[in-house]
């Protein structure tokens, strides 16, 4: 199903005319999706810097590739959002994402994609890390959204005792395989872009994505009532973070091209 990608992505060349299309281009989107309520007013401001740095590192497949981890990850949060909200597990603002939210979500990708605008590190592997990144968030998305909501026993992940919905670290069957469905869709749509090019990088951002939403949870369940600091969004950045780095140094262990 990976074996035929669009085409490899070409990484555009650097240049002030590149960076001005860029910052244009996502103003006028960013001004014409905020009628969605995908994002708070400041939330889309942030989302516009962001937008403005991937097209102007990876052009527009980078730039789409994070558009779609946005739409899917707020329609899961959309679904059963009512129930949610009877339950007090809903997210705030009624699923509108804040600046905290994007850069939780995309500060690693946005450093992975700067690195490559910037021609430090091999492309290729940073291209791996990057879809790794968003590939562990949109799974850590799914089975959160999933879990709290049609989750029919809940766990914490280092006891295996029962535990209420939307405990920090808890884990139930159906949010585990939503959380599969999750990164195998957003390894499915990089892949689709041209930022992965080989099924050995694919499965590997795939296998990558979920093993980092089981660690993200160990996290929660262990440091995030011992810690006030440990916030969230905090979480959310170290999980890319070791998302992007486990993929990239397994990619150059096995000897995986993007």
């Amino acid at each position: 199903m990976f074996s035929t990608p669009l085409t490899p992505l070409e990484l555009p060349s650097q240049s002030a005319s590149l960076w001005l299309t860029a910052l244009v281009m996502n103003a006028v989107l960013i001004a014409w999706a905020q009628r969605f309520p995908l994002l708070t007013k400041a939330g889309w401001c942030h989302a516009g810097i962001l937008g403005t740095v991937l097209w102007g590192s990876l052009a527009w497949r980078g730039w789409l590739a994070v558009v779609a981890y946005l739409v899917l990850g707020s329609l899961v949060t959309k679904l059963g959002f009512a129930r949610k909200q009877e339950l007090g597990l809903a997210e705030g603002r009624g699923g509108r994402r804040g600046p905290e939210n994007v850069w939780g979500s995309a500060f690693t990708g946005f450093v992975l994609a700067l690195l490559i605008a910037a021609g430090i590190g091999s492309p290729a592997l940073l291209l791996i890390g990057f879809s790794a990144s968003f590939a562990a968030k949109l799974a850590d998305t799914f089975g959160s959204e999933i879990g709290k909501r049609w989750g029919r026993t809940t766990l914490l992940i280092t006891t295996l005792r029962p535990v209420p919905a939307g405990t920090e670290g808890a884990v139930s069957v159906e949010g585990t395989l939503a959380s599969a469905v999750g990164s195998l869709l957003m390894t499915v749509v990089v892949a689709l872009l041209g930022l992965l090019q080989s099924g050995a990088a694919c499965a590997l951002v795939l296998v990558v994505g979920f093993i980092a939403t089981l660690l993200e949870s160990l996290l929660g369940a262990l440091g995030q009532d011992r810690w006030s600091w440990l916030s969230n969004e905090l979480v959310n950045g170290l999980q890319t973070a070791w998302a992007a780095g486990l993929a990239m140094l397994a990619a150059w262990l096995l000897g995986v091209s993007g």
